[in-house]
């Protein structure tokens, strides 16, 4: 593979389950376990907040124990000794990346560790629950915070960055993720429509593995530092 001068990476819950955190889809997943439509949309928020908030505030507690595994630590590290441009879009809401180092980093579908104040719009560092009876640090609105996560049928963030750093990556990269969830699942289409090289990484092939140039497949902490020592001999 001829070096690139820049890489976009797209990372899933796949590159965080060996650190302990549930994948969403997978078999035995989240979504096997509670409907999307219960806790996962504006709708079930509206209709049932105290339900929506336990379950964000277990995925918070389950959090508190994560730490970085092997492939979170080569992409901090491709980042730091690549002589090109680095950018990770995360799907995932934890905080792993940040944890292993990376700077350069989109989370598209929020982050489990803030609070989303719909009074005020501020969002804030929150690492406990969060109940009716939580107040605004910004405002001091009570009852008015919700995760600052994507639900499903609202707009990914930062959208506009992602599809510019599509448009000029050299190389796309996408770990552990089922590749079903749009819009991350056209992001290949993207890449490949100007010419970026297109490598998936994961556990076993995702829905659009046909549309990788190349398919390398396993355990992300063997997998992704195998690959990051391409780019740093």
């Amino acid at each position: 593979m001829a070096q690139p001068r820049s890489i976009l990476i797209l990372t899933g819950a796949g590159l965080s389950a060996e650190s302990g955190l549930a994948t969403f889809r997978d078999k035995g997943g989240i979504w096997s376990k509670v409907r999307i439509e219960d806790v996962a949309t504006p709708e079930a928020f509206v209709r049932d907040p105290a339900r929506v908030q336990a379950f964000y505030n277990t995925r918070r507690r389950d959090h508190a124990s994560a730490k970085p595994n092997a492939a979170h630590l080569a992409l901090a590290q491709l980042e730091d000794e690549f002589k090109g441009d680095v950018l990770v879009v995360t799907q995932n809401i934890d905080a792993l990346h940040e944890a292993a180092g990376q700077r350069h980093l989109i989370h598209m579908h929020g982050e489990l560790l803030k609070a989303w104040c719909l009074a005020c719009d501020d969002r804030a560092a929150w690492n406990g629950d969060i109940t009716p009876a939580s107040v605004c640090p910004h405002c001091s609105a009570t009852g008015r915070l919700r995760p600052d996560v994507v639900w499903f049928g609202e707009m990914p963030y930062h959208m506009d960055l992602i599809e510019e750093a599509l448009a000029e990556t050299d190389l796309f990269v996408s770990i552990g993720t089922s590749g079903n969830v749009y819009p991350a699942a056209g992001f290949v289409a993207a890449a490949r429509a100007v010419g970026a090289r297109t490598v998936e990484l994961n556990l076993e092939p995702s829905e659009g593995a046909r549309l990788f140039d190349e398919a390398i497949h396993g355990p992300a902490t063997e997998v992704v530092p195998a690959f990051v020592r391409r780019f740093l001999v």
